[in-house]
């Protein structure tokens, strides 16, 4: 073996040397182990900033100007929601109360309640509406129509508003600070993940349920008895609503059905 080959020690003994190629390839075995840490350690505060900080920081949080109690009101009503949401002569929903419809049972405190003595005492009594925070306010560009969907649909409020009937507390009203649109219309969840159907009220959750709705009406009209009736409507009503092949968002119009 060359000297070239082998290292004398001290002792007498000599040992190999290491090719400078060998040692280029073991020293960059262990750069992999550093790398992947930190990928791994950006990846990991990437998500957290995304989806915990971010929306933390995209949402303004406001506390409604009184704190309404839905359960009392229900149990005290007669007709439950229909009593003060209810829709008007001419077919248009009222949606939120006006003074004057609260003011048939709340023109003097009834007890000693802070927040039933702070509206009529600052409200009823100055004649000035709530400024309620509605957290299913859509978009300027965005038209809904209450009465299609209640009347003739037959939906119950539930179904897209969750059971506000049942709160006893009026929950918080977050805001985009961006758009100025409530967090309840994107959405809790950033992914856009839902578990109800309340759980958002964006376009790709309408057009869900219209498809679910079209395929059920599809269904039907497979059974023999019902086809037969329904193919005579169509002929006699090309324009009524079993004239139409499907729902809403497919029609040619569509577009202009919900933005105006």
């Amino acid at each position: 073996m060359s000297t070239s080959d082998e290292k004398v020690k001290a002792n007498g003994k000599t040992e190999k040397e290491t090719p400078p190629e060998q040692e280029v390839r073991e020293k960059g075995n262990g750069s992999g182990g550093p790398i992947l840490f930190f990928f791994l350690v950006g990846f990991i505060a990437s998500l957290l900033v995304g989806w915990i900080v971010f929306p933390r920081l995209l949402y303004s949080k406001k506390k409604q100007p009184i704190d309404f109690n839905h359960a009392l009101h229900v149990e005290t009503v007669e007709e439950g929601c229909a009593s003060c949401h209810f829709f008007r002569e001419d077919g248009s929903f009222s949606g939120v109360p006006k003074l004057a419809k609260c003011m048939e049972c709340h023109e003097e405190a009834q007890g000693e309640d802070p927040e039933e003595l702070k509206f009529v005492s600052e409200y009823v009594e100055k004649g000035r509406e709530v400024p309620w925070l509605i957290y299913s306010r859509q978009p300027n560009c965005v038209f809904f129509s209450h009465a299609a969907h209640v009347r003739l649909a037959g939906m119950d409020c539930v179904t897209c508003h969750g059971p506000v009937g049942e709160s006893t507390r009026t929950k918080p009203y977050e805001e985009n600070r961006i758009t100025g649109i409530s967090r309840n219309i994107w959405g809790k969840s950033i992914a856009g993940i839902k578990r109800n159907p309340w759980d958002r009220m964006k376009m790709d959750d309408c057009a869900e349920c219209h498809a679910k709705e079209a395929a059920k009406g599809a269904a039907d009209l497979e059974r023999p008895i019902d086809g037969f009736f329904n193919n005579i409507i169509r002929i006699a009503f090309p324009e009524s609503l079993l004239g139409r092949k499907s729902s809403a968002q497919t029609r040619n119009e569509a577009c202009f059905v919900c933005h105006k």
